[in-house]
């Protein structure tokens, strides 16, 4: 199977020849990666005749694993131009990252409220999506219906399960919420978006 089936079956199907391009050209090793809970994607810069290297994780929707490729392939054309001269998501990155989601905009892919919100993510855009709360929530209603849900949306004394851990939420520290371990007691600062599955109260059965 070539590249760009391989990739439609994660991206908007238009999308897929200008990232094959893009692969080819740049002669860069790209993967579908298992699912990181710490990032959505990563670039690896050529090391000792490697080629240039490029993971995002499986299991985002089409929209997110558009926009992490894109991100990670900013890095590729920055560390291109600049190698490490420059900050890793400095005013080089940021420029080639809104270079490089031109081409998608202009096929108009993305649907109109998702659309308006990268457009004002892009005037300033950050290390990661999920630093934008307004844009990760955009991408989220795009996925498909699970159990999962986000921590911000949990009452306060909720318990939820995080990799087979128990926590209680807490309240909110200036912009992520303290939930305690309940088997251990200590406290965690969570993310907003942080995907948890709720567990439901015990029912009083008088």
């Amino acid at each position: 199977m070539d590249k760009v089936k391989i990739l439609a079956k994660y991206i908007p199907e238009q999308a897929a020849p200008v990232i094959a391009r893009w692969i080819d050209y740049y002669k860069c090793d790209f993967k579908v990666s298992v699912k990181r809970s710490t990032k959505m994607g990563d670039y690896r810069a050529p090391f000792k005749g490697q080629n240039h290297r490029i993971s995002v994780n499986h299991d985002l929707n089409p929209y997110g694993f558009l926009i992490t490729t894109v991100h990670e392939f900013a890095h590729l054309l920055t560390w291109n131009e600049n190698k490490n001269r420059v900050k890793p998501h400095g005013a080089e990155w940021k420029n080639n990252f809104k270079r490089m989601m031109k081409p998608f905009f202009d096929m108009q892919l993305f649907p109109e409220d998702l659309h308006q919100i990268i457009e004002r993510y892009l005037q300033n855009p950050a290390a990661s999506s999920c630093s934008d709360l307004k844009l990760f929530r955009a991408l989220q209603a795009y996925n498909a219906a699970s159990d999962l849900r986000f921590v911000e949306s949990l009452p306060v004394e909720s318990s939820f399960l995080l990799k087979n851990r128990l926590f209680k939420k807490g309240n909110k520290i200036r912009t992520r919420f303290s939930c305690m371990e309940v088997s251990t007691g200590k406290i965690y600062l969570f993310h907003p978006m942080a995907q948890v599955v709720l567990v439901p109260p015990l029912e009083n059965k008088d």
